[in-house]
């Protein structure tokens, strides 16, 4: 068992926890931040991606989504995408990798 608080983490991308089957990483997006693109893609990992607070968008093998907070979104092994937040807000998000991507 592991218990881990994320109110503490600060920066734009860090991996909080993992073991050999899964890994979780906090991600906050300024508000005009994007990342990844049509080459972004964990070609042997799913990616769920909570968003706890801030709203944004995500393009996810050429589709695109809004993101709000509450929104559980699954990225599958291979699927290119990106997040954007165009608010003014920070995009907040706990991802989850299965099996561990980085």
């Amino acid at each position: 068992m592991k218990l881990v608080n994320t109110r503490s983490v600060r920066g734009f991308f860090k991996i909080v926890a993992q073991t050999s089957r899964s890994q979780a990483a906090t991600m906050t997006l300024r508000p005009g931040q994007s990342t990844g693109g049509e080459d972004n893609l964990h070609p042997d990992a799913d990616q769920w991606l909570y968003v706890v607070s801030g709203s944004g968008h995500a393009i996810v093998g050429g589709h695109t989504l809004t993101l709000e907070a509450g929104a559980l979104l699954l990225i599958e092994a291979g699927e290119t995408h990106e997040i954007s937040n165009r608010t003014q807000d920070p995009l907040v998000t706990v991802n989850i990798y299965a099996p561990p991507a980085y």
